[in-house]
This record gives structure tokens, C-alpha cells and sequence, in this order.
């Protein structure tokens, strides 16, 4: 009996792997996560400018961070901003207005270095035409004032946006993505409810701008659908940031509530393992989950309510077995009855990225949850 118990686990979980290669081919390029303190660090913590040393980014909690930039002037802030960009853009618990000067900064000199590249004539034609990409996303992300709470060009790059007002709003959100967004697919035309930037533009619009929603690129996704996508080490990576980037909220604005975390895909594998606390999320929506990296909401805490949206007749995730063995898989149905979270409804949507879709009966309700009225 036992090694038919053992057997049926093997297949289940090649079943797991088989059927999610399959819903969208391979991809062999396994991601290596980001991790660890913002690019500059080191020539942070050797600055010694204001005569008092500066909190080491790979150690120092955003509460400290936060206690920090409160004792020191305008000036001193903007004078750190200047001097290290890219450290006080991407730094948990630094003052968001600044991080949003800090980061226009960083934009713009990437943006200088990329159109360098383009046009170094020891460069390839291919490398000539990425620089040109790279320079173009950061021309788009400088223009009509808007708000990057986070940017970070290593690798694929990540980033955060935020629409609306974080200090005044009496509600936030955070987005939290799936497969395939860095930042280059962090906000494309083709697509738009596909990305976080336009779930989240379209939940701030459905909330009537009374909730400031961030877009969250900010940890290293799946591409493609491939070994990355079927197991949770991106996911594990992926939670410490979004647990931090939450701390960091919480010092830095002291909401009244916490925000609402919206988990889409592979995402809410990231929100599941992160397991968030009432001091950090008022709330969790999964959409389009292939599951949560647990055997259902008992393992989460229950004072963060927990909901998951119906899936649509034609998202491709449904085919994806809700199994969770040998390292392969996501764990347990969201939307199962058995598995414990509130139902949301679907109506109207289409597709594994049509849930935020103006219209539909999904957007409605993340608005109502948004707001503090499901």
C-alpha cells in the first residue's frame, strides 16, 4: 500500500509539472531571485557625510530606517537622496515623497547611461537596440510626475508605482503580480489588466481614487512557464520582499489600516508564503492562483481575511492540478469550498488576466474589499 501511495504521489506531481509545461510550453531560462540591500550600499554605509553613521540596508529593519530619516532635516534627506539614489529609492521605511525624488534621480542617470550604451560604437547592434528599450521605459516612468516608489535596474529590473496619495488616503492596496512582469512588462499596452500597473490603475479608478493602490514589481518572477512557475523558490524570495516592502509601510506612513494585498497567479504562491499578519495586511484577494503554498486558509492567519475570486470558464490556470508534491505544485484549491476563503465572483471576465477589466463583477468586488465594504 505503501508504495502505491508513493507512486500515486509521483505521478500526481509529474502530473503537476506536465500540465503546467504544457498549458504554455517550457522555458528553460530558471531564474536566479534578487535579493539582499539595494544597488549602492556599500558607498552608503561608507558615507560618513552627515557625521553619524547611516543604517546598514542589509540589516537595519524599516523601523529603524524610519526612525533615522525623522531626526534629519530637508536638506540632509535630499542631500543622501543625491548622493546615493538608488539605496534611498528602493529603502524600506525611508520617507515615501523622497524615495519618489530619489528614484526620478536614479531614472534619470539610468536613462543617461542606457542612451551611452546605445550609442557606443563597441557595442553590438543588439545591444544598441536593448539600451534603446531600457532608456525608453525610463523616459515613460519619468514623465507626468509619476510616483515610483521603487526602482532597481540589476537584472530585469523592478519597480513600484503608486497612484494616489499614500499619506492621506484612508485605504491602500498593494498589487502583487504573476509570471512575466519585470520592468520592462511592468505596464504594456497589449494586455493592460495583465500587468500591475493596470490592475492597479483600474482598482484606483474603481475605488473612486479613495484608495492608493501600489503596483508591486518588486521581487524576481517566473518566465514563461517552466520549473520556475511549478515550484516556490522565486515565491519564497519573492514573500521576504513583500513582507519587508509591508514593514516599510507600515513605518513610514502608519496607515490606518494596513493595505489589502491583490495576489494574482503565481503571486498569491508569494502572499501565501509570506503569511501575513493583521500589522501588515487588513486583507488578501487571490485571483487566477494556482494556490498558495498551503493546504488551505487554516494555515494562514485568520485575523487577515482571505478571499478568492471565482475562476473564469476560460483561464488556462484551471487546468493546472491543485496538488502540492515533490517540491512540485502550489498546494490546495483557493476557490475550493473546503479550502476556506470568502468567494468573489467572476461575471464578466475573461482569460487568466481579465479580472481587473472595467465592467466586470471581479473589479467591483476588490473595490468593495478595497474600501472596507465586502
Amino acid at each position: 500500500m505503501r508504495g502505491f501511495r508513493a507512486g500515486r504521489a509521483i505521478a500526481a506531481g509529474a502530473l503537476a509539472l506536465a500540465a503546467v509545461l504544457g498549458a504554455g510550453g517550457w522555458a528553460a531560462d530558471t531564474q536566479t531571485p534578487l535579493t539582499g540591500p539595494p544597488p549602492g550600499s556599500a558607498a552608503w554605509t561608507a558615507d560618513t557625510s552627515l557625521g553619524l553613521p547611516l543604517p546598514d540596508p542589509a540589516t537595519a529593519a524599516p523601523g529603524r530606517v524610519a526612525s533615522f530619516f525623522a531626526e534629519l532635516t530637508r536638506q540632509q534627506q535630499d542631500a543622501l537622496a543625491a548622493r546615493h539614489p538608488l539605496v534611498v529609492g528602493n529603502l524600506d521605511g525611508a520617507p515615501v515623497e523622497l524615495r519618489y525624488r530619489a528614484n526620478a534621480l536614479a531614472l534619470a542617470a539610468e536613462r543617461a547611461r542606457e542612451l551611452a550604451l546605445a550609442a557606443d560604437p563597441a557595442r553590438t547592434p543588439q545591444d544598441h537596440a536593448a539600451a534603446r528599450t531600457r532608456a525608453e521605459r525610463y523616459r515613460t516612468l519619468l514623465e507626468g510626475g509619476r510616483q515610483v516608489l521603487a526602482f532597481d535596474p540589476r537584472g530585469r529590473g523592478q519597480v513600484a508605482e503608486v497612484y494616489g496619495d499614500l499619506a492621506a488616503a484612508r485605504r491602500t492596496a498593494v498589487i502583487v503580480p504573476g509570471s512575466d512582469i519585470d520592468l520592462l512588462d511592468f505596464d504594456r499596452t497589449a494586455d493592460p489588466y495583465g500587468t500591475p500597473a493596470g490592475m492597479a490603475r483600474a482598482l484606483y479608478e474603481a475605488t473612486g481614487r479613495q484608495t492608493a493602490v501600489i503596483a508591486w514589481a518588486g521581487y524576481t518572477t517566473p518566465v514563461g512557464l517552466g520549473l520556475d512557475a511549478a515550484t516556490e523558490d522565486l515565491a519564497r524570495a519573492g514573500a521576504d520582499r513583500l513582507s519587508r516592502l509591508l514593514d516599510g509601510l507600515a513605518a513610514a506612513t502608519r496607515p490606518r489600516t494596513p493595505p489589502t494585498l491583490y495576489c494574482h497567479s503565481y503571486g498569491s504562491v508569494v502572499c501565501g508564503l509570506a503569511r501575513p499578519t493583521p500589522a501588515r495586511a487588513s486583507g488578501v484577494v487571490v485571483l487566477g492562483s494556482p494556490g498558495m503554498g498551503v493546504g488551505s486558509a487554516a494555515e494562514l492567519d485568520p485575523d487577515v481575511p482571505l478571499w478568492a475570486t471565482a475562476r473564469n470558464g476560460s483561464d488556462w490556470i484551471g487546468d493546472v492540478p491543485k496538488v502540492r508534491l515533490l517540491g512540485l505544485g502550489h498546494g490546495a484549491d483557493p476557490t475550493a469550498p473546503g479550502f476556506g476563503a470568502r468567494p468573489l465572483p467572476a461575471t464578466g471576465s475573461h482569460g487568466h488576466t481579465g479580472y481587473f477589466a472595467p465592467g466586470t463583477a471581479s473589479l467591483a468586488a476588490y473595490a468593495a474589499v478595497a474600501l472596507g465594504r465586502a
